[in-house]
């Protein structure tokens, strides 16, 4: 395949990281552009790196410069963003944007923002295609993603644009690393993993090489689309918890709490639905001949060591990981140790088989 040139915006970000490294390995010329300008030592020295303000128009116009064969953008978010792509599309042969799937809703309106609906917890397809009804354009997290897939689709002949809805994003340096909460406890000798919803909650996982390898091929295939963006296999919660637990050679005994957490900071984990959220990925398999690169459990020996030695650079996982903190300290403590062995000496559930 012939390669060019091409950008990525957010580049020292978890995904940025990823696919900068899979594009500069292929020969492309890249320009890796962050809020401070860092490099990532896995990078080949090939790859010219700038310090950009994303949100400065100007600044995002000079690292256009003359002109780029595909821009990825991994920070964009509403109409802004989309916007400021577009007054730049005589500049770029097509780009690739990272959304989410927290733009999907279910038939009756439930999606990731109305989990605690009277009426309960969005009931997805399975698998979930892209055709799949998203929520409306607002001000939340997946309604202003949906702003921003909806204006660079409707310009789809000024710029093609390849939108990737992420799943749970999972690999070293992701700032709210959901793996958090299993190491932690095997770090800690917890002996014990309570889980809601009999354990059985899947929420599909994306390793970051993987999201990278989409990247790649859709630079090579521009097109305007939506795909999906998943690992080849969607595990259940107890399926990562004795994953984790195996990398870390370590025993623990898993407690599965049928329905809802018993307890705000008892049973919830950051992969904790009612129902599973699992990708179609046929459309990214069709399209662009995707196939992935890696899996969830061959990829879990590397996140694990980056947690483990970020932990024990800082042992606060607040500090350590503040915007996991900021995600989810709000509402729930992942690591109450306390609420869980009250819960357990009131009786709980039975242990698991």
């Amino acid at each position: 395949m012939s390669t060019g040139s091409a950008c990525v915006i957010g580049a020292t970000g978890q995904i940025g990281r990823a696919a900068v490294r899979a594009l500069a390995e292929e020969g492309w010329r890249v320009r890796a552009a962050s809020r401070g300008g860092g490099r990532d030592e896995s990078w080949p020295g090939s790859v010219e790196s700038v310090a950009v303000d994303r949100d400065d128009d100007a600044a995002v116009a000079a690292l256009i410069g003359d002109g780029r064969d595909v821009v990825l953008d991994c920070v964009a978010y509403g109409r802004a963003h989309a916007r400021q792509l577009l007054g730049l599309a005589d500049r770029i042969g097509s780009a690739v944007v990272i959304s989410t799937g927290a733009v999907y809703e279910d038939d009756q309106g439930r999606g990731f923002a109305t989990q605690d609906r009277p009426d309960g917890a969005p009931r997805y397809p399975v698998p979930l295609p892209e055709s799949q009804r998203t929520v409306p354009p607002g001000d939340g997290y997946g309604s202003r993603k949906v702003a921003l897939e909806r204006e660079l689709l409707g310009a789809g002949d000024r710029l093609p644009t390849t939108l990737l809805r992420a799943g749970a994003i999972h690999g070293p340096h992701c700032r709210t690393p959901r793996e958090l909460y299993f190491v932690k406890r095997a770090l800690d000798g917890r002996p014990v993993r309570i889980l809601a919803h009999g354990g059985r909650s899947r929420f599909h996982p994306v390793h970051v090489d993987n999201i990278a390898e989409l990247v790649r091929l859709a630079a090579h295939r521009p097109g305007s689309r939506v795909l999906n963006a998943g690992d080849p296999q969607a595990p259940t919660v107890a399926d990562i918890a004795a994953a984790v637990d195996a990398v870390l050679e370590v025993r623990s005994e898993l407690v599965l709490v049928d329905g809802e957490p018993p307890h705000p900071h008892v049973g919830s984990t950051p992969w904790s639905l009612a129902h599973p959220l699992v990708y179609d990925m046929s459309a990214a398999e069709r399209e662009l001949g995707y196939r992935p690169v890696t899996g969830y459990a061959e990829s879990l020996p590397a996140t694990v060591a980056w947690l483990t030695d970020r932990l024990a650079a800082d042992p606060d996982w607040r500090t350590a990981f503040p915007d996991m903190a900021a995600a989810y300290g709000p509402m729930t403590d992942l690591f109450d140790y306390a609420a869980e062995d009250a819960w357990l000496r009131g009786g709980g559930n039975s242990p698991a088989p």
